[in-house]
């Protein structure tokens, strides 16, 4: 299992580190800029992988936040040996234009920042990962059916996709987005993340916080779909990933778990290492304050 993965007390500390100063971890990094349109450009953070490389994650953020505010994820999949590509969104509150694109256009400029990255990426393969609104994005590459934007055109499914990999996710229906039955065409393995503290905002129930299950619960079962929940998480682990400025205490263990079984599964079906496949397996559990159901 250590072979494919990162120990426990290691993940504890990196995700320790990133709320203590974001800017300790995932410093060794680029800018590419990329042409995403006609009109406009891309910027891509890339943080190569150590030592030797196993293969490569697309990232994309949640709504409003940067790449720059998941250092423990993305750290945790370098030392594993991931190239990490994560455009900065038009949404994203560091978008130097982020006040031209209002609403649903910051779709449309997702769509085009992942089809620009994709096509420049050296690579057979990757994974697609995202976090909330990222893993919207996430799920379509792999093949949930959301409602194309207005001037995209052609399939938004990337064959290239070995697997993807979504931190609490959006449930459906969500007009001009995803409609009831998008996820139901997810056509490569999946890890989908929650926490029984993130219930979506406008959503009643304690329980509410299952609707981001909903792309793992409804997927054809058969495929390698796995559904992590994580006791005590809400969607932003305590400010530990994409709102550092959230009210605490930052949910760091949790966040060193999710991080560790990111990391197994993306080894399993991204780098289809049998090992790391049994070791994931093994943590299949139905109780407790780790669940990792198999579908």
């Amino acid at each position: 299992m250590m072979r494919y993965s990162l120990s426990r007390r290691t993940l504890l500390g990196l995700a320790g580190a990133a709320v203590l100063n974001p800017r300790l971890l995932a410093a060794d990094s680029s800018i590419v800029t990329l042409n995403a349109s006609a009109d406009r450009k891309s910027s891509v953070t890339v943080w190569r992988a150590k030592g030797w490389k196993r293969g490569t994650i697309l990232f994309s953020h949640g709504a409003l936040s940067s790449p720059s505010k998941y250092p423990t994820l993305i750290d945790a999949w370098v030392a594993a040996g991931y190239d990490v590509f994560a455009p900065l969104h038009v949404d994203s509150e560091e978008h130097p234009d982020t006040k031209r694109y209002a609403g649903f256009a910051s779709w449309r400029c997702r769509i085009e920042d992942m089809r620009a990255l994709s096509a420049h990426v050296d690579a057979k393969s990757y994974v697609a990962a995202g976090h909330s609104y990222g893993g919207l994005v996430a799920l379509t590459l792999g093949g949930a059916q959301a409602v194309p934007p207005e001037g995209i055109t052609g399939p938004l499914r990337d064959p290239r996709v070995r697997a993807s990999v979504a931190f609490s996710p959006p449930g459906a229906p969500i007009p001009k987005l995803i409609e009831t039955g998008g996820y139901d065409t997810l056509a490569v393995p999946a890890l989908v993340q929650t926490g029984d503290r993130d219930v979506p905002p406008g959503v009643s129930g304690s329980d509410g916080w299952k609707a981001h299950l909903m792309p793992f619960e409804v997927a054809a079962p058969g495929g390698n779909r796995y559904g992590l929940v994580l006791a005590g998480v809400d969607h932003y682990f305590g400010g530990a990933i994409c709102k550092f400025d959230f009210p605490g205490p930052a949910q760091t263990s949790q966040l060193a778990t999710a991080a560790e079984i990111s990391t197994l599964f993306i080894n399993a079906f991204g780098a289809n290492k049998g090992a790391a496949r049994r070791a994931l397996d093994a943590r299949l559990n139905d109780g407790g304050p780790v669940i990792l159901r198999r579908r």
